[in-house]
């Protein structure tokens, strides 16, 4: 009996912590609606779950079932990145100039943390690096939807900066800040570029006339074969990078590199509209307030002079060298610099980044705060500031790739 009631006391507290969370999740949305918030909603719940973090209110109490809930939110965060992916944007002279712009940025960041290090004022250089390379793509490409500018070149070109500037800190995660050598890491990653190979091909291999049908039937029945298959290699490539010795992140970015590959145009609204109610719906919200929950925020009030340090490496290092590569390419100044603060606007990919480095022991939870509220202060500065630059210019005309 003492066990069950522990057991059922346990239960309530994890449905409680739930509720506070999922409640975040609904008023975010309404608190930048209601109040016309120039703000990325990931901002809003993240400042929330701190307010209800152990530092506060402490109202959540972060177990296991909240944990993996939280862990599947983030490959499905990365698994949108994968999904959102156009392969135009990352061909040609948009490819090119993101790749150029990445490596850049590479060396800046790299540069400025390793003499930050030799000063003492950062422990893991390597680490912080990599956090400075990376682009919210996924948080702004609803900016670009909005405003007309995802199909032009403008959009085209951003498109590519943040495909790469996701990516790119992905595989420098699985390669660096795991468990294994630079070499075993590289021998994993060829495993599962394998795997994800055979991965694709196997919906073509599978694919007939009756099976077609029947998974297709499956959109309009209880059965919902199609998410299910979805939902299927989406765990499971999360399963095999973590097999590997790799980030899951990089499995759910190929799980959804490989969805948008076998959707067939005539279903895509359809399984997109699903999958997105799976994770913005529920999953990927999990992930931001639980990360807003972690946050060493007492660290950041003591002295939030490290966080606005790292907010204007951000610029310096991943916006400031876009805003020379590109000057032929977007030769308008006025949308430069917005291209400039929108390359340089990045959050997930450093939530991810420090939850990896605190899990593994290689970063104090102070300086996972700092990065993480620079994150977030580029999410809420950076476009805003963009939005006001560009509110007397036109949509961005720049030459053609």
């Amino acid at each position: 009996m003492i066990y069950v009631g522990a057991e059922s006391a346990g239960l309530q507290t994890e449905l409680t912590s739930l509720f506070v969370i999922m409640l975040i999740a609904v008023l975010s949305p309404l608190v930048v609606g209601f109040l016309r918030l120039k703000v990325a909603e990931v901002v809003i719940m993240i400042c929330l779950g701190i307010l209800v973090g152990p530092e506060l209110l402490d109202l959540v109490q972060i177990d296991a079932s909240i944990s993996l809930l939280s862990e599947l939110g983030l490959g499905f965060l990365f698994f949108f990145a994968g999904l959102e992916l156009e392969p135009e944007a990352i061909k040609g002279r948009y490819g090119k100039l993101a790749a150029i712009g990445w490596g850049s940025t590479l060396l800046v960041a790299g540069v400025s943390t390793w003499i930050l290090d030799l000063m003492g004022y950062v422990e893991n250089f390597l680490g912080f690096s990599i956090v400075l390379t990376s682009t919210a793509l996924g948080t702004l490409l609803p900016v670009l939807r909005d405003s007309g500018e995802l199909q032009t070149p403008f959009g085209k070109y951003f498109m590519g900066a943040g495909a790469i500037g996701e990516f790119g800190p992905i595989v420098a995660i699985s390669l660096f800040l795991g468990t294994m050598s630079s070499f075993e890491s590289s021998l994993s990653l060829m495993a599962m570029a394998a795997i994800a190979f055979i991965a694709a091909k196997i919906p073509s291999w599978l694919s007939s006339e009756k099976m077609n049908k029947l998974v297709v039937s499956g959109h309009y029945s209880s059965s919902q074969t199609p998410m299910r298959i979805t939902i299927l290699f989406l765990v499971g490539l999360l399963a095999v990078a973590a097999s590997l010795g790799l980030d899951v992140v990089l499995g759910a970015f190929i799980a959804g590199v490989i969805f948008r590959l076998n959707t067939p145009r005539g279903a895509n609204n359809s399984m997109h509209t699903k999958v997105e109610a799976v994770g913005f719906g529920f999953l990927i919200p999990i992930f931001f307030v639980v990360s807003g929950v972690q946050i060493d925020i007492r660290s950041i009030v003591e002295d939030p002079a490290p966080m606005l340090i790292v907010t204007a490496l951000l610029l310096l290092a991943r916006g400031l060298p876009q805003f020379f590569i590109y000057r032929y390419a977007i030769p308008v100044v006025r949308d430069r610099i917005r291209f400039t603060l929108y390359v340089a606007t990045a959050l997930p990919i450093i939530v991810a980044a420090t939850s990896i480095q605190v899990d593994a022991g290689v970063m104090t939870t102070a300086d996972a705060a700092t990065l993480v509220g620079a994150g977030a202060f580029s999410v809420l500065l950076f476009p805003l500031i963009a939005y006001y630059v560009g509110r007397k210019s036109q949509i961005p005309t720049p030459q053609q790739a």
